[in-house]
């Protein structure tokens, strides 16, 4: 079986890195940073409708319905690409919600979910719709604010209790969309290091040149690569399994490429300037959504001894 994207799916992904770095660069990412801080949303309208309407949402929703009629694969693409910028919001939710919910498809309605274990939702104040246990739109009543992690992550704890997410297809694309973008991510993280390591002299010669930072480079590529492999052979099965096992290398390599990363860095990757901070933020709590560590492990555990018995 050939796991290499087609040119059409090179192009896609060729064309949704444009657009964010056209729409949403370093500077459009730091006054996020700055406007979460002063109002508490991190959601800009404008460019969530343009994602709607460049087809970010609807990406898998047929053809008849007003969609773009891809799958899984094409969409795990469009979501590394959307990690790797550190674009903001619920876009998970609002993409499985396309079709559910009206105006999710078209970046109208901005939708998030109980992916989440206990009674935090992320983005609740400025959700339109909050998908429940079943994937289905439920009636929540927020109550305070909670402070989160990620500056760009905004939490809320429910005032109603509820059942925890269910097992099946809907958590698992959850997960598989997760997972994709905890891989751009760490793939991002992969090139500010080797970036900083090329410019960055000690001694009268970069920092990359010494064997401990190049180990730690190596390091943070393996890892990366190993994750996209899972990734990308989950989308290409959709078995439960491998989505599991694609969200837990995932974020292992999330946040750890993030912590190496701050490494290479030194004294300025823990500045507030540097933006490697909100990488390793960003990972830690998407590493708590749809599908945790213990909880894949448990999937893969199980797998293993059904496949034995």
């Amino acid at each position: 079986m050939d796991f290499q994207p087609t040119q059409d799916q090179r192009d896609l992904r060729t064309g949704v890195r444009d657009l964010l770095a056209g729409r949403y660069g370093r500077e459009e990412l730091r006054a996020s940073v700055d406007r979460a801080a002063a109002t508490g949303r991190s959601v800009d309208r404008e460019l969530w409708r343009e994602l709607g309407a460049a087809g970010f949402f609807s990406l898998r929703l047929p053809e008849d319905e007003g969609g773009v009629g891809l799958g899984l694969p094409e969409a795990v693409l469009v979501f590394e690409e959307a990690g790797r910028a550190l674009l903001p919001g619920p876009l998970v939710a609002t993409h499985l919600a396309a079709g559910l919910v009206a105006g999710a498809a078209e970046g109208e309605a901005v939708v998030t979910a109980f992916d989440l274990e206990g009674p935090l939702v992320a983005h609740l104040g400025e959700a339109d719709a909050v998908l429940g246990a079943d994937g289905e739109p439920v009636e929540v009543y927020a109550g305070d604010p909670v402070r989160s992690a990620d500056p760009l992550t905004p939490l809320a704890r429910v005032l109603l209790p509820r059942e925890p997410v269910t097992a099946g297809a809907y958590r698992d694309a959850g997960a598989l969309l997760t997972a994709a973008l905890q891989l751009g991510s760490a793939l991002r993280t992969v090139e500010l290091a080797v970036q900083y390591a090329k410019e960055r002299e000690q001694f009268g010669q970069p920092i990359g040149a010494f064997q401990a930072v190049k180990h730690l480079c190596a390091q943070m590529l393996v890892r990366a690569e190993v994750a996209r492999t899972a990734v990308y052979a989950a989308a290409v099965t959709a078995d439960p399994a491998e989505v599991a096992a694609a969200k837990l290398l995932a974020d292992e390599a999330a946040v750890r490429n993030a912590r190496d990363c701050l490494q290479v860095h030194g004294g300025m990757g823990f500045t507030w300037e540097a933006d490697v901070h909100l990488h390793l933020k960003r990972a830690w709590v998407r590493a708590e959504q749809w599908r945790t560590a213990a909880q894949a492990e448990e999937a893969l555990a199980a797998e293993l001894l059904s496949a034995v018995e």
